[in-house]
């Protein structure tokens, strides 16, 4: 069974997901790359006791690494920019 932290990975705390993102009050979110907008949306409520309004999501592609003499692939991501209802806060602490 799934359940929401299989879901919600983490929370990316990144110069642009802080700075950027939390005065507007969005988020950024790491989630499962099966997960859709509906389940990330439930997931991000019942964790956090949040009211969410929109999410977006984007699937990163995993960079090419040199590793002694071959090529490897880190593996693909999926993020999810999720906006919250006006007056709402994560606490990121």
């Amino acid at each position: 069974m799934i359940t929401r932290f299989d879901i919600i990975k983490s929370l990316v705390r990144t110069e642009k997901g802080t700075s950027y993102l939390e005065p507007y009050g969005k988020y950024l979110f790491w989630v499962a790359k099966y997960a859709n907008k509906l389940q990330i949306k439930k997931a991000v409520e019942q964790i956090y006791k949040v009211k969410v309004k929109k999410i977006n999501t984007q699937i990163c592609p995993g960079k090419l690494k040199k590793v002694r003499y071959q090529y490897g692939k880190t593996p693909d991501w999926k993020r999810a920019t999720v906006t919250l209802v006006e007056g709402q806060k994560i606490e990121t602490t």
